[in-house]
Protein backbone atom coordinates (compact mmCIF):
# COMPACT_ATOMS: atom_id res chain seq x y z
CA UNK A 1 0.00 0.00 0.00
CA UNK A 2 1.02 3.43 -1.15
CA UNK A 3 -1.44 5.26 1.01
CA UNK A 4 -1.22 4.41 4.31
CA UNK A 5 -3.56 7.14 6.50
CA UNK A 6 -6.78 9.25 5.14
CA UNK A 7 -6.90 12.78 7.35
CA UNK A 8 -10.26 14.67 7.05
CA UNK A 9 -11.98 17.73 7.91
CA UNK A 10 -15.15 17.49 10.10
CA UNK A 11 -17.49 20.26 9.33
CA UNK A 12 -18.45 20.58 5.45
CA UNK A 13 -16.37 17.50 4.96
CA UNK A 14 -16.95 14.52 6.73
CA UNK A 15 -19.88 16.06 8.40
CA UNK A 16 -22.94 17.63 7.19
CA UNK A 17 -25.27 19.86 10.06
CA UNK A 18 -22.87 18.59 12.20
CA UNK A 19 -23.39 14.72 12.06
CA UNK A 20 -21.81 12.13 9.82
CA UNK A 21 -24.04 9.66 8.05
CA UNK A 22 -23.99 6.22 8.86
CA UNK A 23 -22.74 5.44 5.15
CA UNK A 24 -19.41 7.93 5.88
CA UNK A 25 -19.11 6.14 9.37
CA UNK A 26 -19.16 2.66 7.36
CA UNK A 27 -16.48 3.81 4.63
CA UNK A 28 -14.32 5.37 7.74
CA UNK A 29 -14.70 1.46 9.50
CA UNK A 30 -13.75 -0.41 6.22
CA UNK A 31 -10.77 2.08 5.22
CA UNK A 32 -9.68 1.08 9.22
CA UNK A 33 -9.84 -2.56 8.16
CA UNK A 34 -8.07 -2.28 5.25
CA UNK A 35 -5.12 -1.50 7.65
CA UNK A 36 -5.08 2.51 7.03
CA UNK A 37 -4.99 4.83 9.69
CA UNK A 38 -8.14 7.79 9.94
CA UNK A 39 -6.91 11.22 11.77
CA UNK A 40 -9.98 13.62 12.16
CA UNK A 41 -9.12 17.67 11.36
CA UNK A 42 -11.00 20.09 12.69
CA UNK A 43 -11.51 23.60 13.91
CA UNK A 44 -13.61 22.75 16.57
CA UNK A 45 -12.40 22.49 20.60
CA UNK A 46 -12.18 18.26 21.90
CA UNK A 47 -15.25 18.55 23.96
CA UNK A 48 -17.66 20.37 21.39
CA UNK A 49 -16.72 17.69 18.74
CA UNK A 50 -17.00 14.90 21.06
CA UNK A 51 -20.44 16.06 21.64
CA UNK A 52 -21.67 16.20 18.05
CA UNK A 53 -19.53 12.99 16.95
CA UNK A 54 -20.22 10.39 18.88
CA UNK A 55 -17.90 8.02 16.12
CA UNK A 56 -14.80 9.87 17.03
CA UNK A 57 -13.29 6.30 18.98
CA UNK A 58 -12.94 5.50 14.83
CA UNK A 59 -10.47 7.87 14.55
CA UNK A 60 -6.46 6.89 15.68
CA UNK A 61 -5.96 10.62 16.42
CA UNK A 62 -7.90 14.06 16.31
CA UNK A 63 -6.28 17.48 15.37
CA UNK A 64 -8.30 19.77 17.03
CA UNK A 65 -8.39 23.68 17.11
CA UNK A 66 -7.69 24.21 14.16
CA UNK A 67 -4.32 22.13 14.74
CA UNK A 68 -3.61 23.42 17.97
CA UNK A 69 -4.37 20.64 19.65
CA UNK A 70 -4.07 16.84 19.37
CA UNK A 71 -6.18 14.00 20.82
CA UNK A 72 -6.26 10.44 21.29
CA UNK A 73 -9.91 9.08 21.54
CA UNK A 74 -8.82 5.55 23.04
CA UNK A 75 -6.77 7.02 25.96
CA UNK A 76 -8.22 10.56 25.99
CA UNK A 77 -5.39 12.24 26.11
CA UNK A 78 -4.39 15.57 24.69
CA UNK A 79 -1.21 17.02 23.30
CA UNK A 80 -1.01 21.23 23.41
CA UNK A 81 0.98 22.60 20.63
CA UNK A 82 0.69 26.24 22.07
CA UNK A 83 -0.23 27.94 25.43
CA UNK A 84 -3.82 28.65 26.39
CA UNK A 85 -4.87 32.16 24.98
CA UNK A 86 -3.85 35.23 26.56
CA UNK A 87 -6.28 36.87 29.25
CA UNK A 88 -5.61 40.39 27.95
CA UNK A 89 -6.44 38.98 24.41
CA UNK A 90 -10.31 37.84 25.64
CA UNK A 91 -10.40 40.73 27.59
CA UNK A 92 -9.85 43.11 24.83
CA UNK A 93 -12.17 41.53 22.97
CA UNK A 94 -14.88 41.25 25.81
CA UNK A 95 -14.54 45.18 25.95
CA UNK A 96 -15.28 45.31 22.00
CA UNK A 97 -18.57 43.14 22.58
CA UNK A 98 -17.13 40.64 20.42
CA UNK A 99 -19.97 37.54 20.47
CA UNK A 100 -20.54 34.40 20.49
CA UNK A 101 -16.71 34.45 21.57
CA UNK A 102 -15.42 30.66 22.17
CA UNK A 103 -12.59 29.71 24.06
CA UNK A 104 -10.84 26.37 23.76
CA UNK A 105 -6.95 25.43 25.00
CA UNK A 106 -5.19 27.25 22.68
CA UNK A 107 -7.74 29.01 20.03
CA UNK A 108 -10.32 31.75 20.51
CA UNK A 109 -13.54 31.53 17.90
CA UNK A 110 -15.69 34.13 16.73
CA UNK A 111 -17.63 35.18 13.96
CA UNK A 112 -16.50 36.64 10.60
CA UNK A 113 -17.88 39.80 11.35
CA UNK A 114 -16.02 40.61 14.18
CA UNK A 115 -13.16 40.59 11.83
CA UNK A 116 -11.66 44.23 12.40
CA UNK A 117 -12.15 44.67 15.73
CA UNK A 118 -10.40 41.10 16.90
CA UNK A 119 -7.59 42.37 14.07
CA UNK A 120 -7.74 45.86 16.29
CA UNK A 121 -7.31 44.33 19.44
CA UNK A 122 -4.64 41.95 18.53
CA UNK A 123 -2.70 45.40 17.01
CA UNK A 124 -3.07 46.93 19.99
CA UNK A 125 -1.80 44.80 22.45
CA UNK A 126 1.21 43.55 19.85
CA UNK A 127 0.40 39.76 20.35
CA UNK A 128 2.00 37.42 18.03
CA UNK A 129 -1.22 36.20 16.88
CA UNK A 130 -2.76 35.31 13.39
CA UNK A 131 -6.30 35.41 12.42
CA UNK A 132 -7.34 32.32 10.39
CA UNK A 133 -10.87 32.13 8.26
CA UNK A 134 -13.42 29.38 8.10
CA UNK A 135 -16.19 30.42 5.96
CA UNK A 136 -18.48 32.20 8.28
CA UNK A 137 -16.14 31.88 11.64
CA UNK A 138 -12.88 33.22 12.08
CA UNK A 139 -10.37 31.45 14.98
CA UNK A 140 -7.67 33.11 16.70
CA UNK A 141 -4.49 31.35 17.00
CA UNK A 142 -0.10 31.50 18.02
CA UNK A 143 1.83 32.46 15.25
CA UNK A 144 2.92 29.40 13.28
CA UNK A 145 -0.06 26.85 14.63
CA UNK A 146 -2.67 25.56 12.15
CA UNK A 147 -4.03 22.58 10.55
CA UNK A 148 -0.95 20.96 8.92
CA UNK A 149 1.19 22.03 12.16
CA UNK A 150 -1.20 19.66 14.06
CA UNK A 151 -1.64 16.80 11.20
CA UNK A 152 1.92 16.52 11.56
CA UNK A 153 2.75 15.99 14.92
CA UNK A 154 -0.36 13.83 14.76
CA UNK A 155 1.75 11.72 11.88
CA UNK A 156 5.04 11.72 13.61
CA UNK A 157 2.93 9.96 16.80
CA UNK A 158 1.79 7.28 14.35
CA UNK A 159 4.83 6.70 12.46
CA UNK A 160 4.05 8.10 9.12
CA UNK A 161 5.22 11.30 6.90
CA UNK A 162 2.77 13.50 4.35
CA UNK A 163 3.66 11.32 2.07
CA UNK A 164 1.40 8.14 3.05
CA UNK A 165 -1.51 10.60 3.40
CA UNK A 166 -4.61 11.69 1.58
CA UNK A 167 -6.00 14.79 2.53
CA UNK A 168 -9.83 15.86 2.05
CA UNK A 169 -11.36 19.10 3.07
CA UNK A 170 -13.95 21.75 1.94
CA UNK A 171 -12.98 25.11 3.48
CA UNK A 172 -10.07 28.08 3.81
CA UNK A 173 -8.64 27.19 6.67
CA UNK A 174 -7.82 23.33 5.24
CA UNK A 175 -5.84 25.20 2.71
CA UNK A 176 -2.71 24.11 5.34
CA UNK A 177 -3.70 20.81 6.31
CA UNK A 178 -3.94 19.93 2.28
CA UNK A 179 -0.61 21.48 0.90
CA UNK A 180 0.97 18.85 3.30
CA UNK A 181 -0.77 15.99 2.24
CA UNK A 182 0.87 13.69 -0.68
CA UNK A 183 -2.61 14.37 -2.21
CA UNK A 184 -5.40 16.29 -1.46
CA UNK A 185 -8.94 16.26 -2.39
CA UNK A 186 -11.45 19.03 -2.00
CA UNK A 187 -15.65 17.91 -1.82
CA UNK A 188 -18.14 19.21 -4.25
CA UNK A 189 -19.37 21.54 -1.37
CA UNK A 190 -15.52 23.15 -1.21
CA UNK A 191 -14.90 26.62 -1.73
CA UNK A 192 -13.69 27.67 -5.14
CA UNK A 193 -9.67 28.22 -3.87
CA UNK A 194 -9.58 24.93 -2.35
CA UNK A 195 -10.86 23.23 -5.38
CA UNK A 196 -8.59 24.56 -7.63
CA UNK A 197 -5.54 24.08 -5.42
CA UNK A 198 -6.60 19.71 -4.69
CA UNK A 199 -5.38 17.75 -6.63
CA UNK A 200 -8.52 16.05 -7.55
CA UNK A 201 -12.67 17.35 -6.45
CA UNK A 202 -15.11 14.54 -5.85
CA UNK A 203 -18.10 14.54 -7.62
CA UNK A 204 -20.28 14.07 -4.34
CA UNK A 205 -20.65 17.01 -1.76
CA UNK A 206 -19.86 16.47 2.24
CA UNK A 207 -19.69 12.69 3.45
CA UNK A 208 -20.70 11.08 0.41
CA UNK A 209 -17.72 12.56 -1.17
CA UNK A 210 -15.28 11.44 1.33
CA UNK A 211 -16.63 8.01 0.56
CA UNK A 212 -15.90 8.38 -2.96
CA UNK A 213 -12.12 8.99 -1.91
CA UNK A 214 -11.76 6.33 0.68
CA UNK A 215 -13.47 3.49 -1.87
CA UNK A 216 -10.75 4.52 -4.29
CA UNK A 217 -8.16 4.31 -2.00
CA UNK A 218 -9.00 1.22 -0.88
CA UNK A 219 -9.94 -0.72 -4.54
CA UNK A 220 -6.37 0.78 -6.28
CA UNK A 221 -4.44 3.24 -3.73
CA UNK A 222 -5.53 6.02 -6.47
CA UNK A 223 -3.79 4.43 -9.42
CA UNK A 224 -4.88 6.66 -11.63
CA UNK A 225 -2.54 9.42 -10.23
CA UNK A 226 0.50 7.40 -9.84
CA UNK A 227 3.61 9.63 -11.26
CA UNK A 228 1.42 12.61 -11.78
CA UNK A 229 1.71 14.61 -8.55
CA UNK A 230 4.14 17.22 -10.45
CA UNK A 231 5.04 18.72 -7.19
CA UNK A 232 6.32 15.32 -5.94
CA UNK A 233 8.57 14.56 -8.72
CA UNK A 234 12.50 14.25 -8.18
CA UNK A 235 14.68 16.59 -10.83
CA UNK A 236 17.40 14.95 -12.53
CA UNK A 237 18.82 17.56 -15.18
CA UNK A 238 17.83 18.71 -18.38
CA UNK A 239 17.40 16.54 -21.27
CA UNK A 240 18.86 18.30 -24.58
CA UNK A 241 15.94 19.91 -25.68
CA UNK A 242 16.02 21.93 -22.57
CA UNK A 243 12.98 20.60 -21.01
CA UNK A 244 13.53 18.91 -17.07
CA UNK A 245 13.81 15.12 -16.58
CA UNK A 246 12.15 14.21 -13.76
CA UNK A 247 12.15 10.82 -11.68
CA UNK A 248 9.22 9.27 -9.91
CA UNK A 249 9.03 9.07 -5.96
CA UNK A 250 7.71 5.92 -5.97
CA UNK A 251 7.08 2.75 -8.54
CA UNK A 252 10.67 2.09 -9.46
CA UNK A 253 13.76 1.01 -9.16
CA UNK A 254 16.97 2.69 -10.22
CA UNK A 255 20.79 1.77 -11.09
CA UNK A 256 23.65 3.98 -11.41
CA UNK A 257 26.44 2.82 -13.18
CA UNK A 258 30.09 3.46 -14.51
CA UNK A 259 33.53 3.16 -14.23
CA UNK A 260 35.38 4.30 -11.04
CA UNK A 261 36.07 8.11 -10.55
CA UNK A 262 32.95 8.68 -12.96
CA UNK A 263 30.75 10.59 -10.48
CA UNK A 264 28.75 8.48 -9.34
CA UNK A 265 28.53 9.26 -5.80
CA UNK A 266 28.09 12.82 -6.47
CA UNK A 267 25.30 12.07 -9.32
CA UNK A 268 23.78 9.92 -6.04
CA UNK A 269 24.33 12.30 -3.23
CA UNK A 270 22.04 14.84 -5.15
CA UNK A 271 19.46 12.51 -5.82
CA UNK A 272 19.44 11.77 -2.16
CA UNK A 273 20.03 15.70 -1.33
CA UNK A 274 16.40 16.04 -3.56
CA UNK A 275 15.01 13.09 -2.29
CA UNK A 276 15.12 14.69 1.39
CA UNK A 277 14.32 18.08 0.38
CA UNK A 278 10.56 16.92 -0.67
CA UNK A 279 10.40 14.98 3.19
CA UNK A 280 11.23 11.43 1.33
CA UNK A 281 12.82 9.14 3.92
CA UNK A 282 16.10 7.46 2.85
CA UNK A 283 18.22 4.45 3.73
CA UNK A 284 21.23 4.16 2.44
CA UNK A 285 23.91 1.38 2.68
CA UNK A 286 27.22 2.88 2.90
CA UNK A 287 30.16 0.15 2.75
CA UNK A 288 33.22 2.78 2.00
CA UNK A 289 31.45 5.48 4.04
CA UNK A 290 31.25 8.37 1.25
CA UNK A 291 27.50 9.81 2.02
CA UNK A 292 27.89 9.82 6.13
CA UNK A 293 28.78 13.71 5.71
CA UNK A 294 25.66 14.19 3.75
CA UNK A 295 23.41 17.05 4.90
CA UNK A 296 20.65 15.81 7.41
CA UNK A 297 21.52 12.11 7.27
CA UNK A 298 22.63 10.75 10.39
CA UNK A 299 25.50 8.14 10.15
CA UNK A 300 25.52 5.31 11.88
CA UNK A 301 28.68 2.70 12.17
CA UNK A 302 32.21 2.89 11.40
CA UNK A 303 35.80 1.30 11.10
CA UNK A 304 35.28 -0.14 14.63
CA UNK A 305 32.05 -0.86 15.10
CA UNK A 306 29.20 -2.79 12.92
CA UNK A 307 25.79 -1.23 13.25
CA UNK A 308 23.01 -3.73 14.46
CA UNK A 309 19.31 -3.87 12.23
CA UNK A 310 17.93 -3.25 16.02
CA UNK A 311 19.38 0.07 15.96
CA UNK A 312 18.83 0.76 12.06
CA UNK A 313 15.10 0.04 12.57
CA UNK A 314 15.14 2.34 16.21
CA UNK A 315 16.26 5.32 14.35
CA UNK A 316 14.13 4.46 10.82
CA UNK A 317 11.22 4.23 13.30
CA UNK A 318 11.20 8.41 13.23
CA UNK A 319 9.90 9.64 9.43
CA UNK A 320 12.29 12.55 10.33
CA UNK A 321 15.57 10.70 10.08
CA UNK A 322 17.68 9.59 7.16
CA UNK A 323 19.72 6.83 7.56
CA UNK A 324 23.52 6.23 6.28
CA UNK A 325 24.60 2.58 7.23
CA UNK A 326 28.21 2.12 7.35
CA UNK A 327 29.35 -0.87 7.41
CA UNK A 328 33.42 -0.62 7.11
CA UNK A 329 33.08 -2.96 10.71
CA UNK A 330 32.06 -5.41 8.59
CA UNK A 331 33.74 -7.75 6.30
CA UNK A 332 33.27 -7.64 3.00
CA UNK A 333 32.37 -11.48 2.37
CA UNK A 334 29.71 -11.20 5.87
CA UNK A 335 28.07 -7.87 4.25
CA UNK A 336 25.43 -9.63 1.86
CA UNK A 337 24.22 -12.26 5.18
CA UNK A 338 23.84 -8.76 6.91
CA UNK A 339 21.82 -7.41 3.91
CA UNK A 340 19.91 -11.11 3.95
CA UNK A 341 19.24 -9.51 7.51
CA UNK A 342 18.42 -6.13 6.95
CA UNK A 343 16.26 -6.03 4.09
CA UNK A 344 13.56 -8.61 5.52
CA UNK A 345 13.19 -5.62 8.31
CA UNK A 346 12.93 -2.81 6.25
CA UNK A 347 10.45 -4.24 4.51
CA UNK A 348 7.63 -5.28 7.13
CA UNK A 349 8.51 -1.20 8.63
CA UNK A 350 8.04 -0.34 4.82
CA UNK A 351 4.95 -2.49 4.93
CA UNK A 352 3.56 -0.83 8.42
CA UNK A 353 4.59 2.72 7.83
CA UNK A 354 5.74 3.31 4.02
CA UNK A 355 9.04 4.12 4.78
CA UNK A 356 12.19 4.26 4.25
CA UNK A 357 10.54 5.32 1.21
CA UNK A 358 13.95 4.94 -0.96
CA UNK A 359 16.70 2.61 -0.16
CA UNK A 360 20.04 3.25 -1.67
CA UNK A 361 22.45 0.45 -1.73
CA UNK A 362 26.61 1.69 -2.60
CA UNK A 363 28.73 -0.95 -4.54
CA UNK A 364 25.86 -3.30 -5.45
CA UNK A 365 28.09 -5.70 -6.99
CA UNK A 366 29.47 -6.65 -3.09
CA UNK A 367 26.97 -6.17 -1.51
CA UNK A 368 24.23 -8.18 -3.53
CA UNK A 369 26.97 -10.30 -5.94
CA UNK A 370 25.97 -12.67 -8.62
CA UNK A 371 28.34 -15.39 -6.97
CA UNK A 372 26.19 -15.17 -3.72
CA UNK A 373 23.52 -18.01 -4.20
CA UNK A 374 21.06 -16.93 -1.61
CA UNK A 375 19.79 -14.20 -3.28
CA UNK A 376 16.63 -15.68 -4.41
CA UNK A 377 15.57 -17.09 -1.11
CA UNK A 378 17.06 -14.75 1.53
CA UNK A 379 15.93 -11.52 -0.23
CA UNK A 380 11.90 -10.20 -1.01
CA UNK A 381 11.58 -10.87 -4.86
CA UNK A 382 10.27 -7.08 -5.02
CA UNK A 383 12.74 -4.42 -2.99
CA UNK A 384 11.26 -1.38 -4.41
CA UNK A 385 11.69 2.29 -4.67
CA UNK A 386 15.43 0.69 -4.47
CA UNK A 387 18.24 2.77 -5.83
CA UNK A 388 21.89 0.67 -6.85
CA UNK A 389 24.97 1.94 -7.27
CA UNK A 390 27.63 0.24 -9.10
CA UNK A 391 30.92 -0.06 -11.12
CA UNK A 392 30.05 -3.86 -12.14
CA UNK A 393 26.42 -4.21 -12.93
CA UNK A 394 27.25 -7.58 -14.66
CA UNK A 395 28.15 -9.05 -11.31
CA UNK A 396 24.97 -8.10 -9.33
CA UNK A 397 22.63 -11.32 -9.31
CA UNK A 398 20.59 -11.38 -11.67
CA UNK A 399 17.34 -11.04 -9.44
CA UNK A 400 18.19 -7.91 -7.80
CA UNK A 401 18.99 -6.35 -11.72
CA UNK A 402 15.49 -7.74 -12.94
CA UNK A 403 13.23 -5.15 -11.09
CA UNK A 404 14.76 -2.27 -12.27
CA UNK A 405 13.39 -0.28 -14.66
CA UNK A 406 14.95 3.34 -14.69
CA UNK A 407 18.79 3.11 -15.50
CA UNK A 408 21.50 6.00 -15.67
CA UNK A 409 24.84 5.13 -17.55
CA UNK A 410 27.49 7.70 -16.27
CA UNK A 411 31.18 7.97 -17.26
CA UNK A 412 33.26 7.68 -21.23
CA UNK A 413 31.52 5.00 -22.58
CA UNK A 414 27.65 4.47 -21.75
CA UNK A 415 26.95 1.99 -24.42
CA UNK A 416 29.08 -0.46 -22.91
CA UNK A 417 27.42 0.03 -19.07
CA UNK A 418 24.15 -0.24 -20.88
CA UNK A 419 24.90 -3.03 -22.73
CA UNK A 420 26.70 -5.21 -19.69
CA UNK A 421 23.39 -4.40 -17.52
CA UNK A 422 21.28 -5.81 -20.82
CA UNK A 423 23.11 -9.08 -21.00
CA UNK A 424 23.02 -9.28 -17.06
CA UNK A 425 19.35 -8.70 -17.54
CA UNK A 426 18.73 -10.45 -20.87
CA UNK A 427 17.45 -7.51 -22.10
CA UNK A 428 18.23 -5.74 -25.61
CA UNK A 429 19.25 -1.97 -25.22
CA UNK A 430 18.03 -0.20 -28.36
CA UNK A 431 20.69 2.43 -28.78
CA UNK A 432 20.00 5.11 -30.62
CA UNK A 433 22.47 6.15 -33.83
CA UNK A 434 22.04 9.83 -33.38
CA UNK A 435 22.55 9.55 -29.70
CA UNK A 436 25.43 11.71 -28.93
CA UNK A 437 26.33 13.18 -25.06
CA UNK A 438 29.18 16.13 -24.18
CA UNK A 439 31.56 15.60 -21.18
CA UNK A 440 29.58 16.37 -18.33
CA UNK A 441 26.03 14.24 -19.53
CA UNK A 442 25.19 10.87 -18.38
CA UNK A 443 22.61 8.69 -20.56
CA UNK A 444 19.15 7.46 -18.89
CA UNK A 445 16.82 4.86 -19.89
CA UNK A 446 13.58 4.59 -18.99
CA UNK A 447 12.83 0.92 -19.70
CA UNK A 448 9.41 0.66 -18.62
CA UNK A 449 8.36 3.44 -20.53
CA UNK A 450 9.93 1.79 -23.96
CA UNK A 451 12.05 4.84 -24.74
CA UNK A 452 14.91 5.34 -26.12
CA UNK A 453 18.48 6.01 -24.01
CA UNK A 454 18.86 9.69 -23.99
CA UNK A 455 21.50 11.71 -22.80
CA UNK A 456 20.81 14.10 -19.90
CA UNK A 457 22.83 16.85 -18.37
CA UNK A 458 22.64 16.17 -14.35
CA UNK A 459 21.11 18.78 -11.91
CA UNK A 460 23.91 19.57 -9.24
CA UNK A 461 23.83 19.67 -5.80
CA UNK A 462 22.13 22.90 -4.02
CA UNK A 463 24.36 21.97 -1.12
CA UNK A 464 27.90 20.75 -0.84
CA UNK A 465 28.95 18.45 1.13
CA UNK A 466 29.16 19.58 5.39
CA UNK A 467 31.94 20.79 5.62
CA UNK A 468 34.07 20.08 8.90
CA UNK A 469 34.47 22.79 11.40
CA UNK A 470 37.71 22.12 12.89
CA UNK A 471 37.40 24.89 16.03
CA UNK A 472 34.04 22.83 17.29
CA UNK A 473 36.11 19.46 17.02
CA UNK A 474 40.04 19.68 18.49
CA UNK A 475 39.62 23.56 19.23
CA UNK A 476 39.24 25.22 22.63
CA UNK A 477 35.55 26.65 23.53
CA UNK A 478 37.21 28.03 26.59
CA UNK A 479 33.73 29.73 28.42
CA UNK A 480 31.33 27.64 26.49
CA UNK A 481 32.89 24.15 27.22
CA UNK A 482 30.64 21.50 28.60
CA UNK A 483 30.63 20.22 31.88
CA UNK A 484 29.62 16.72 32.91
CA UNK A 485 28.57 16.94 36.41
CA UNK A 486 26.39 14.36 38.13
CA UNK A 487 23.15 15.04 39.79
CA UNK A 488 24.66 15.60 43.34
CA UNK A 489 27.21 17.68 42.11
CA UNK A 490 29.70 14.68 41.52
CA UNK A 491 32.44 15.18 38.87
CA UNK A 492 33.32 18.55 37.36
CA UNK A 493 34.75 16.93 33.67
CA UNK A 494 35.23 19.65 30.99
CA UNK A 495 34.68 18.94 27.56
CA UNK A 496 36.18 22.14 25.91
CA UNK A 497 35.65 20.78 22.30
CA UNK A 498 33.62 17.91 20.17
CA UNK A 499 36.43 15.20 20.14
CA UNK A 500 36.92 15.50 24.20
CA UNK A 501 32.97 15.64 25.07
CA UNK A 502 32.90 11.95 22.54
CA UNK A 503 35.57 10.44 24.62
CA UNK A 504 34.27 11.50 28.10
CA UNK A 505 30.77 10.71 27.01
CA UNK A 506 31.87 7.26 26.27
CA UNK A 507 33.30 6.87 29.92
CA UNK A 508 31.19 8.99 32.27
CA UNK A 509 29.06 6.90 34.47
CA UNK A 510 25.64 6.21 33.63
CA UNK A 511 23.93 8.47 36.53
CA UNK A 512 25.53 11.50 35.23
CA UNK A 513 24.90 10.59 31.63
CA UNK A 514 21.29 10.36 32.10
CA UNK A 515 21.25 12.86 34.50
CA UNK A 516 22.60 15.67 31.60
CA UNK A 517 20.48 13.15 29.14
CA UNK A 518 17.07 14.07 30.84
CA UNK A 519 17.86 17.55 31.28
CA UNK A 520 18.60 18.61 27.58
CA UNK A 521 21.61 19.71 28.52
CA UNK A 522 23.54 18.37 26.16
CA UNK A 523 21.15 19.37 22.90
CA UNK A 524 21.24 23.14 24.99
CA UNK A 525 25.13 22.94 24.06
CA UNK A 526 25.17 21.99 20.86
CA UNK A 527 22.59 24.37 20.00
CA UNK A 528 23.93 27.55 21.70
CA UNK A 529 27.74 27.07 22.11
CA UNK A 530 28.38 24.44 18.89
CA UNK A 531 25.56 26.43 16.88
CA UNK A 532 24.66 23.66 15.18
CA UNK A 533 20.75 23.63 15.08
CA UNK A 534 20.40 20.25 13.42
CA UNK A 535 22.72 18.50 15.12
CA UNK A 536 20.87 20.06 18.77
CA UNK A 537 17.20 19.02 16.78
CA UNK A 538 18.39 15.12 16.38
CA UNK A 539 19.92 15.34 20.11
CA UNK A 540 16.60 16.24 21.16
CA UNK A 541 14.89 13.29 19.65
CA UNK A 542 17.28 10.93 21.88
CA UNK A 543 16.37 13.11 24.72
CA UNK A 544 12.97 12.79 24.84
CA UNK A 545 12.91 9.10 23.82
CA UNK A 546 12.83 6.40 27.04
CA UNK A 547 12.49 3.34 25.42
CA UNK A 548 15.93 2.96 24.37
CA UNK A 549 19.05 1.81 27.06
CA UNK A 550 21.47 4.01 28.06
CA UNK A 551 24.11 2.62 26.59
CA UNK A 552 22.18 3.18 23.54
CA UNK A 553 21.91 6.57 23.87
CA UNK A 554 25.48 7.23 24.42
CA UNK A 555 26.52 5.31 21.15
CA UNK A 556 24.06 7.34 19.07
CA UNK A 557 24.87 10.72 20.39
CA UNK A 558 28.95 10.12 19.64
CA UNK A 559 28.30 8.67 16.53
CA UNK A 560 26.12 11.54 15.37
CA UNK A 561 28.61 14.06 16.48
CA UNK A 562 31.99 12.15 14.36
CA UNK A 563 29.26 11.79 11.46
CA UNK A 564 28.82 15.50 11.94
CA UNK A 565 32.28 16.87 12.55
CA UNK A 566 35.74 14.95 11.29
CA UNK A 567 37.09 13.97 14.89
CA UNK A 568 40.78 13.50 15.42
CA UNK A 569 41.88 9.58 15.18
Amino acid sequence: MHYLALAADYDGTLASRDRISEDTVRAVERLRKSGRRAILVTGRRVDDLLSVCPCARLFDLVVAENGAVVYNPATREEHHLANPPPKLLIKGLQERGVEPLEIGQVLVGTHAAHRAAVQDVIWELGLEAQVIGNRDALTVLPAGINKAKGLERALRKLGLSRHEVVGVGDAENDHSFLDLCECSAAVANAVPSLKAAATFVTKAENGSGVIEVIDEVIADDLHRLDGRLEQHLIPLGTAADGTMVNLPPFGHNMLVAGPSGSGKSTLTAGIIERLIEKDFQVCIVDPEGDYGTLGDVVALGNQWRAPSVTEILSILEDPKFNLSINLLGIPLGDRPAFLAQLVPNLQALRARTGRPHWLVLDEAHHMLPDTWGHTGSALPKRLGETLLVTVHPEHVAPEILAPIDIVIAIGASPQDTLARFGRATGRAVPWPEDLSREADQVVAWFVSDAKLPFAVRPMPGRAERMRHHRKYAEGDLRWHSFYFRGPDGRHNLKAQNLAIFCQIAQGIDEETWLFRLRRGDYSRWFRHAVRDEFLAEETQRFERRTDLPPAQTRQMLTELVQARYTLPE
